[in-house]
């Protein structure tokens, strides 16, 4: 029986480990963590994290030939192919600070493997790192051998959140890229016969190691790119009194640029596209490549520029004061059907709006309290560290929040209303209701295009939408402070 172990019982690595003990019932699944709260949660009713269709993944095998465990060792031990699905967090100090990527918890489970290990093994980056850390590990590897032969591949996932599981059972590619020789190629055929089980030959990628490492980056470089620039047309639309959504709907038709990823929005997030393209400019600019990595900064810089577009407009519509004025926020995860809030852009939304003295009320359907008020008193890349490094006490613009538990509830009393994240949810309010309850002008800014302007405009409200043609109210306030 193949046993295969995962290092990494997050996002990535439960998911995946998950899905391949259902497809694989001959091999058997193990997923370690040194995080006995992760794993409690992971052998509970109540995983610990939201995905659609996963619990049910999670309950067909769990105890058969899936299993959550801290017992790393054992498992890393007894394992023929190891994943790494580990923190790949950007620095926050030191030599690259900001943009490098930390690699410090892969390789300490490169030394724990090489420490452990008693029989060959394929060693597989399942995490996203900068291109040639399988170079590194390989080293770390082979020098503290004891004459155990091993192979490294790099697996990279391509997972979207909200549909991981899908993206699972159908992937538009799996990437296998190892050494090439003989015994690499070996390596890549047994990861390979593994997918197999459920993925047909034709979407199996096999490369070489930097290949598959860089296509990874590249990927969210891009999709990232088509964000910033259907955003950057967005305060191009306003300034003309084009609609970003016609613009973007008649751009999409073009078969060679397709119609996906081109909502304009009040930003980017997740855990993957900023961090991935700070590695980029990074590897690039050790590289010598400068004109390269000016290019993939701009991508972030738009995006950044999008956030503080967006706060600007909230004030200068208010009266250009939102001191002591209560203000709704609807959404708070980076997009819908997560609760995933890391990098999201609704963090520097209110922050602003907070460092201007506003009082926010908060509702999202999935996100904690907690996880809320941790988010916004923590400094920019904490959220990848483990949890003992992270802050613990909030900071002190956190008292001028709430958090709700209904969107009829944060509107209450409100000036202003914000959209930062597009859940369903929020298309089928009773926006009659809420304006009734709130302080007049009652303004609502929607950051996903989710709300119909002309049913709102009827009702009374004063809306920004972005991209789309302004408010004569908003017409004379100016765009950027």
């Amino acid at each position: 029986m193949v046993k295969i172990c995962c290092i990494g019982a997050g996002y990535v690595g439960g998911p995946t480990m998950a899905v391949i003990a259902l497809k694989c019932p001959s091999i058997e699944v193990a997923v370690v963590d040194i995080s006995v709260a992760r794993i409690t949660a992971w052998n509970s009713d109540q995983l610990p994290i939201y995905e659609p269709g996963l619990d049910d993944v999670v309950k067909q095998c769990r105890g058969k030939n899936l299993f959550f465990s801290t017992d790393v060792e054992k498992h890393v031990a007894e394992a023929d192919i190891i994943f790494v699905s580990v923190n790949t967090p950007t620095k926050t100090r030191g030599l690259g600070a900001g943009k490098a990527a930390d690699l410090t918890y892969w390789e300490s489970a490169a030394r724990m493997i090489a420490d452990v290990a008693k029989s060959d093994k394929i060693v597989v980056e399942k995490s996203t790192v900068p291109v040639k850390t399988a170079e590194a590990i390989e080293r770390i590897l082979t020098h503290n051998s004891k004459g155990i032969n091993y192979q490294i591949l790099s697996n990279p996932e391509f997972l979207a959140e909200g549909t991981a599981i899908d993206d699972l059972f159908t992937p538009d590619r799996v990437l296998i890229g190892g050494r090439e020789t003989p015994e690499g190629q070996k390596a890549i055929q047994a990861l390979k016969s593994v997918y197999a089980n459920w993925v047909p030959e034709e979407r199996i990628i096999c490369s070489n190691l930097w290949s598959a490492e860089l296509s990874k980056l590249a990927a969210n470089a891009f999709l990232a790119q088509r964000i910033s620039s259907v955003n950057a047309m967005s305060a191009l639309c306003e300034a003309t009194g084009a609609n970003v959504s016609e613009v973007a709907h008649a751009v999409g038709k073009d078969t060679r640029i397709g119609s996906k990823f081109l909502n304009a929005s009040v930003g980017f997030g997740g855990s993957c596209f900023q961090k991935d393209i700070l590695n980029l400019v990074y590897i690039c600019e050790c590289n010598g490549l400068t004109q390269v990595a000016n290019y993939w900064k701009q991508v972030i810089k738009v995006n950044d520029y999008q956030k503080t577009r967006f706060v600007n407009r909230v004030v200068s519509s208010m009266f250009n004061t939102v001191s002591g004025k209560k203000i709704g926020i609807l959404g708070f995860a980076f997009k819908k059907d997560t609760g995933d809030t890391r990098e999201t852009p609704a963090i520097d939304v209110c922050n602003g709006l907070l460092g201007d003295k506003a009082h926010l009320s908060i509702y999202d359907p999935q996100v904690t309290e907690d996880q809320i008020k941790k988010d916004l008193s923590m400094n920019k890349f904490d959220w990848d560290h483990p949890i003992h490094l992270q802050p613990t006490s909030p900071a002190a613009s956190v008292k001028q929040l709430s958090v709700v538990w209904d969107a009829y509830e944060a509107a209450k009393e409100a000036h202003g209303l914000c959209i930062l994240t597009e859940w369903d949810e929020f298309k089928k309010l009773d926006y009659q209701r809420i304006f009734d309850n709130m302080q007049k002008p009652a303004f609502v800014f929607d950051g996903r295009n989710v709300v119909n302007v002309e049913k709102l405009r009827e009702i009374g409200f004063i809306v920004y939408s972005i991209g789309k043609p302004l408010d004569p109210w908003l017409k004379d306030m100016p765009a950027v402070a």
